[in-house]
């Protein structure tokens, strides 16, 4: 075999490895189901949503107001924004919100996310927490999140935008261009991770 037919035919089996690890994140995504917001929900000492969607803000509001953690922490905020641009009285009364959300503005990427929030953790001293963040994204911030803070609890919580149909999302340009991003980075992740372990 030339070397050059070696090179196409190693190519080709990295895009058969890769293709086929896409396949099954998206079927793990799919597996991943919304909990109802119910009482029987288990309990954290904080709830922590990752910013990028109303309904991870919603979600997380709702658990709160459930009384399933003592302190919801929302994570990567961005600079300027307060509670007034974030909550209604609606979803979250005074009472509740001076108490008990608080903001977190240092965060812009997901491993920001797990770096401010273990900062917050560490000076609240809590042990435990239930992660609020898209389904999509999910897989990879339980990676980065774990490696941030190993001996923490960590609850998943996803949350199924319904902007993402992942029923034939190949066929939806938008939602194979998020999958197939997320997916990207969450190869990266493992490799960082790995790398740095090493």
């Amino acid at each position: 075999m030339s070397f050059g037919r070696f090179i196409l035919v190693f190519i080709g089996l990295i895009a058969v490895i890769w293709f086929g690890g896409l396949m099954l994140f998206v079927a793990n995504i799919e597996d991943l189901k919304e909990p109802a917001l119910t009482a029987e929900l288990q309990s954290t000492d904080a709830i922590v949503v990752l910013t990028g969607g109303s309904d991870r803000l919603t979600t997380g509001f709702e658990l709160l107001k459930l009384g399933k953690a003592k302190k919801l922490f929302i994570s990567g905020v961005h600079q300027g924004l307060t509670l007034d641009h974030l909550i209604t009285s609606k979803q979250v009364t005074k009472e509740l919100r001076d108490c008990c959300v608080i903001l977190g503005h240092a965060a812009e990427s997901t491993i920001g996310n797990a770096d401010e929030t273990l900062t917050w953790m560490a000076i609240e001293n809590y042990h435990s927490l239930r992660l609020v963040t898209s389904n999509y994204h999910m897989a990879r911030s339980l990676l980065i999140f774990h490696a941030a803070m190993p001996d923490v609890k960590i609850i998943p919580h996803p949350v199924t935008p319904d902007s993402v149909k992942l029923s034939g999302w190949w066929s939806r340009p938008g939602t194979a261009s998020l999958l197939v991003t997320e997916y990207n980075k969450y190869l990266y992740a493992i490799f960082r991770l790995r790398t740095q372990v090493s």
